[in-house]
């Protein structure tokens, strides 16, 4: 893992989750470069609503694809969203809670630190 990764508060990057492996690199980190059009940068905490908004939205998230080595996901589970995706899901209210600590600095191109304070975990952090 680059050690040059920073999180939204400016510090290094922290793992978002390894069961299951999450990040667009499946390395636990939601680092990113050019080839991730996604943007897969912002570690959420799953919840059932936000899993039933992202199927209706035609992202099933929650099926086993195993040809994929994707094992579904569940509520609790961390996972490295889409940025545009989490963006979307807070204007409808949906969105899962987030990981400052865990979440790529390259999320604040698409979604305010603000937005992701009002739905962090960890938000107690300066």
């Amino acid at each position: 893992m680059s050690q040059s990764a920073l999180n939204v508060l400016g510090r290094p990057l922290l793992p978002c989750g390894t069961e299951p492996m999450t990040g667009y690199f499946r390395d636990g980190c939601c680092r990113t470069d050019a080839s991730d059009r996604g943007l897969h940068v912002v570690c959420a905490v799953m919840t059932s609503e936000f899993l039933a908004f992202s199927l209706h939205r035609g992202n099933d998230l929650s099926t086993p694809r195993p040809e994929f080595d994707f094992p579904g996901l569940r509520p609790g589970d961390r996972w490295c969203l889409c940025a545009n995706r989490w963006l979307e899901a807070w204007m409808e209210g949906k969105a899962p809670r987030v990981v400052l600590q865990a979440t790529h600095l390259n999320a604040l191109g698409v979604v305010t630190l603000d937005q992701l304070r009002q739905l962090a975990v960890d938000s107690s952090l300066p």
